[in-house]
């Protein structure tokens, strides 16, 4: 598949966090959603883990170790009432490290420790044992919600830097992409319009056609998380809130 191709589909797109899990991990297509999405989310967790009070090698060691068993055991225990996989993952994270702790003072006790599937639910089926009170309440969240916003930042603009060297426009991406993540000045303009050889209107037009693209690619990131196509919208807008309220 080709790198604009993965956003083809809106369809598919929007499917792919109800693919993971209604089918459970059991299938090669729902284990491929759920690496994909995990490879989306490995920074956020890693960052996550350093806002508790990890270390860089510890933070690292133990964001591998979870998703390692995320995508081993699937997401078998996951609430079929919360749509969205950053909600999910979170409350996993949070049990993931009562699962650590645990195992910690096992060890101190001179015991062993089985690790818990990440993956299992509740004798009710209510996935509530994912449930771990996080000790700094919602300044956790809060963070974590931030690098989720930076993550799909970041991929969508990988994703558009590919786009435009695909077809052989990667100076304008280059000079161009500070007009994506915030407004610059008219004298920067006018030096944009010198580098690239256009003039000042054709240059905006220009702004404006890659800003309009950078919003699709934004919209469709979103869109790989969320079950109901109807939550995208919703979680545009709280996108756009998270990254103004770091500001």
């Amino acid at each position: 598949m080709n790198e604009t191709g993965r956003h083809a589909s809106p369809a598919f797109l929007t499917t792919r966090w109800t693919q993971v899990r209604e089918a459970r991990g059991d299938t090669p297509a729902a284990r491929a959603a759920l690496g994909e999405l995990c490879a989306a989310y490995w920074i956020p967790v890693y960052r996550f883990l350093l806002r508790e009070g990890r270390g860089e090698d510890d933070a690292r060691e133990l964001t591998q170790e979870f998703f390692a068993r995320l995508l081993k055991g699937g997401v078998g225990g996951a609430d079929p009432g919360r749509g969205k996989f950053r909600s999910y993952l979170l409350g996993a994270v949070r049990h993931f490290l009562g699962d650590v702790s645990d195992r910690a003072s096992r060890q101190k006790r001179g015991g062993g420790v089985v690790a818990e599937s990440l993956s299992e639910p509740d004798p009710d089926g209510s996935g509530a044992g994912l449930q771990v009170e996080d000790p700094n309440g919602a300044v956790g969240d809060a963070h974590f919600d931030r690098q989720w916003a930076l993550a799909i930042l970041d991929r969508s603009l990988t994703e558009l830097e590919l786009e435009m060297e695909s077809a052989g426009k990667r100076s304008n991406f280059e000079v161009l992409q500070p007009w994506l993540v915030g407004e610059s000045n008219p004298l920067e303009q006018v030096a944009a319009a010198c580098r690239l050889g256009m003039g000042e209107g054709a240059l905006k037009v220009a702004i404006h056609r890659l800003r309009k693209r950078f919003r699709v690619l934004v919209r469709d990131e979103i869109a790989r998380t969320v079950s109901d196509p109807g939550d995208v919208d919703v979680e545009l807008q709280y996108f756009v809130e998270v990254l103004a309220s770091a500001k």
